[in-house]
């Protein structure tokens, strides 16, 4: 087993979604991105719900608070996906209105 050593704590700047990909601007320079299917609630959210994020801390992590969804950077660059399981995505898209984007 690995354990990730970093010299410094990550930080992110700036958050960006489009229809495939979450990309995160780091504090050092470094720009960051993976596939959104690695986050089920941003791929199955709506654009309002994507646009209301913001940052945690000194931007150790991000927030959607509609969608009940952190990410945090340190695990991002870890390469780690969303932990949720698939019991709970479902039940939590039957909460969702019919006319999700």
């Amino acid at each position: 087993m690995s354990t990730l050593t970093l010299e410094v704590e990550p930080a992110a700047v700036d958050m960006h979604i489009d229809h495939s990909k979450l990309t995160i601007d780091l504090a050092d320079g470094r720009v960051l991105s993976v596939p959104l299917d690695w986050y089920p609630r941003l791929s199955h959210a709506t654009t309002e719900e994507r646009a209301n994020w913001q940052m945690l801390g000194n931007g150790y992590a991000i927030e959607w608070p509609d969608l009940d969804e952190h990410v945090g950077i340190e695990g991002l660059l870890a390469g780690r996906r969303s932990g949720e399981s698939e019991r709970s995505l479902q039940k939590w898209l039957l909460t969702r209105p019919a006319s999700s984007e």
